[in-house]
């Protein structure tokens, strides 16, 4: 669960290059939104996450945020956080005092911010949806329909903020009904950031009592 919604955070932070026979204003526009986050030495993004499934009756909402500078990143989630220092990724859970140290994965099943750039090249198509006035946004959907028909996921829909091109909302649809959510509360750039942010301190979990696993 936490990759999952890792990679759809990373969507939103990141945006989508090398799309082809689509609609050419939904190119055009997200060629906008790379354009403008690529420029960007570090990216915040402040977000809330549901899920929902009407037929199951399940239904749930938390908060988190993301910290990106390249391919180094930190996220907090679900009280647990995700730190990727360039060579090591280290995910921290309180609740069990653990910390887990593995190798970045090179598995294209697994889905890391570096691979975010790419993701999207191809198997998916997209079309230019409905516009929509949240709070005096003006807030310009794109639908992404995966090619493949096995895939679990029906639809993808990306919210983009008209003026700042930058991604205010997505809208993850299953093939099982469940619709997952992430909408942006905060987007902030060019942060000033400490210069030990990606930089894992094992010594001081180690004092705190966290078994250490290795993978």
């Amino acid at each position: 669960m936490f990759k999952k919604i890792l990679f759809a955070v990373f969507i939103l932070t990141i945006g989508f290059s090398g799309f082809s026979q689509n609609s050419p204003k939904a190119k055009a526009l997200l060629n906008e939104v790379y354009d403008k986050v690529t420029n960007y030495d570090n990216i915040f993004v402040d977000f809330k996450y549901s899920l929902e499934n009407t037929e199951a009756n399940t239904k749930s909402e938390t908060r988190g945020n993301a910290t990106l500078m390249g391919d180094k990143y930190l996220v907090d989630l679900f009280g647990s956080k995700q730190l990727y220092d360039g060579k090591k990724v280290y995910t921290v859970v309180p609740d069990n005092e653990e910390v887990t140290i593995e190798d970045k994965s090179d598995d294209e099943n697994t889905i890391t911010p570096s691979k975010m750039l790419t993701f999207y090249r191809e198997g998916h198509t997209y079309q230019w949806d409905i516009l929509q006035d949240v709070q005096g946004r003006k807030i310009q959907y794109v639908k992404l329909i995966p090619i493949d028909t096995n895939s679990q996921i029906t639809s993808i829909l990306l919210g983009i903020d008209a003026e700042t091109k930058h991604i205010y909302k997505l809208i993850e649809t299953g093939s099982n009904g469940t619709k997952t959510t992430i909408t942006v509360n905060s987007f902030k750039t060019n942060q000033a950031l400490s210069n030990t942010l990606f930089t894992f301190d094992e010594k001081k979990y180690e004092d705190e009592g966290y078994y250490i696993i290795r993978n």
